[in-house]
């Protein structure tokens, strides 16, 4: 019967163990300073081209009113699933609950002249580039600043 101990494998030699350690610390500290030295900015927005205000409203049906503010006028109703605008507009919402804010304060939709598509709630400061999130859609907030009757 052999009594052998197994054996776990080759130990490893403490100055690569240091090796490995000093290289991470140091990594995670050029990280702090890339971050605090302000090089991860975000880019300066192009130029807005159009600014729409918009009021999202919640109906009996499930579904949701685009609503312009400063007319009143229904700009867009969105129905069935529409999950990305849904996920977007609770998020926002979500925000505003959180910071107790006027709900009744108008979202922006900015198209810029580079093509990027902003939505922008001003009583919380919160805004959401969508362009970062696919053509697909960004497609279905573009619409939304149709002039009203245009489809």
């Amino acid at each position: 019967m052999n009594t052998a101990q197994p054996t776990r494998g080759m130990p490893i030699p403490k100055y690569l163990a240091l090796i490995a350690v000093s290289s991470l610390a140091a990594l995670i500290l050029f990280v702090a300073d890339y971050v605090n030295t302000g090089k991860l900015t975000r880019e300066a927005d192009a130029k807005a081209v159009i600014t729409k205000q918009l009021r999202f409203e919640d109906r009996s049906d499930g579904s949701i009113a685009v609503i312009s503010a400063p007319d009143g006028q229904i700009v867009k109703v969105i129905e069935g699933e529409a999950g990305f605008v849904r996920g977007i507009l609770r998020a926002m919402a979500r925000e505003r609950r959180i910071k107790e804010v006027n709900q009744s304060v108008p979202f922006e939709l900015i198209a810029r002249a580079d093509g990027r598509l902003t939505l922008l709630d001003p009583a919380t400061g919160n805004r959401i580039d969508l362009e970062s999130f696919g053509k697909d859609n960004v497609v279905e907030f573009a619409v939304m600043l149709k002039p009203q009757g245009a489809q």
